[in-house]
């Protein structure tokens, strides 16, 4: 058959995907989004939280893991000609655009020197 270990990408990234909506869930409820306390508070969660620096590095390290799936998926459907399929090669274009601006805000999130000028 056409099938390889290539395919198993897409259900890595719902893997990924889970493990980065958990873990935000879980940071989401000790951070603070004002711009004068958010760096103070990712440090409260890193610091103080139980298992907090678990939780930020798996969100941290999830999203790299959820990029380099990402890219491999898209990797494989080019070679695969997946393009040729329109309507789902253009949702996954809008989904790829989705999930960058959504990477973008998170990136922004902690409001440290580097979120700060990725933001400016």
């Amino acid at each position: 058959p056409n099938i390889s270990a290539w395919w198993n990408f897409g259900s890595l990234l719902g893997a990924c995907l889970i493990i980065q909506i958990l873990t935000g869930f879980f940071l989401a409820m000790h951070y603070t989004s004002d711009t004068l306390t958010a760096f103070s508070s990712v440090a409260h969660i890193c610091r103080d939280v139980n298992y907090g620096w678990l939780i930020r590095n798996l969100h941290a390290n999830g999203a790299s893991m959820f990029f380099m799936c990402l890219f491999l998926h898209i990797g494989r459907g080019i070679y695969y000609g997946s393009y040729l399929y329109k309507e789902t090669w253009n949702i996954g274009i809008i989904l790829f655009l989705t999930v960058m601006a959504t990477a973008f805000v998170g990136y922004v999130l902690p409001w440290g020197q580097m979120s700060f000028w990725g933001a400016a």
